[in-house]
């Protein structure tokens, strides 16, 4: 025997589909939840104004929100990761162009004082000294007497001790070097300009024939060999090698910057 329902309600129970608004509730509330725990945020917004409404379709577009949110979190990722390895990129090349830059900088210094040490060894060598330093000429050049053979003084003497360092005047080759009568101990230097020096009267010498010396180099010890009446140096600027071609010496070294 059939019953009907008297009351005219809707079926209830685990049988009754639920209303329409209780559908639309139920998505909002979904929708609400995601939202609250992040898995939609800002970024979504796109994407679920790009679905249809809940109106019209009747679904909840959870999945496709997901989806839309997982593929702009990826892009996102992407963009920074290539961010990152442009940023690193331009880092390293920041780097590199300053490494080059120091490494250049450091070279033009480098070759600027290398420059500098060639140009002073240069101007080094092309000087000229005094053969004893700190001192003075005793007796001049030409002076006349029966000291000398010549009838004249062919030289200078320097006032010096016995033991006092005797230098080249300027850079050349030995030429001679010993015993030479009336000069005693002696030492003769053809300089790189052609002239030549004599230092006499050494009591030793620091030298040999065909070394090649410097500006200020000790050729040996004044001292008062040979014929002298007591200690000195005696010297002579030559046009030769040869005693008789003597010229001022106090001139010649006046020409090549020494203060006498």
């Amino acid at each position: 025997m059939a019953f009907t329902c008297a009351t005219g309600k809707r079926p209830a129970g685990k049988h009754r589909r639920p209303s329409r608004f209780e559908r639309t509730t139920a998505r909002a509330a979904g929708v609400a939840a995601l939202t609250a725990t992040g898995v939609i945020g800002t970024l979504a917004a796109p994407a679920l104004a790009a679905e249809p409404a809940v109106e019209q379709t009747g679904l909840i577009p959870v999945v496709s929100v997901e989806n839309s949110i997982a593929d702009q979190i990826d892009a996102q990722a992407a963009a920074q990761e290539q961010a990152a390895k442009e940023t690193a990129a331009r880092k390293k090349a920041a780097e590199e162009a300053a490494r080059k830059k120091a490494a250049a900088k450091a070279k033009k210094e480098r070759e600027a004082k290398e420059r500098a040490a060639r140009e002073a060894e240069r101007k080094r060598l092309l000087s000229y000294v005094a053969p004893i330093s700190g001192s003075y000429v005793s007796t001049g050049y030409k002076t006349g007497g029966a000291l000398w053979s010549s009838g004249s003084h062919t030289g200078v003497d320097f006032h010096a001790a016995s033991g006092t360092s005797v230098h080249s005047v300027a850079a050349g080759a030995v030429v001679e070097a010993g015993w030479d009568g009336s000069y005693g101990n002696q030492v003769v230097i053809k300089m790189n300009d052609g002239t030549y020096t004599q230092y006499g009267h050494m009591s030793s010498i620091a030298v040999s024939v065909g070394q090649t010396v410097t500006p200020g180099q000790q050729i040996g010890l004044s001292g008062a060999t040979g014929n002298v009446t007591g200690p000195h140096l005696h010297f002579e600027a030559r046009t030769t090698q040869e005693y008789g071609s003597d010229i001022d010496p106090v001139a010649y070294l006046r020409s090549h910057g020494v203060n006498l």
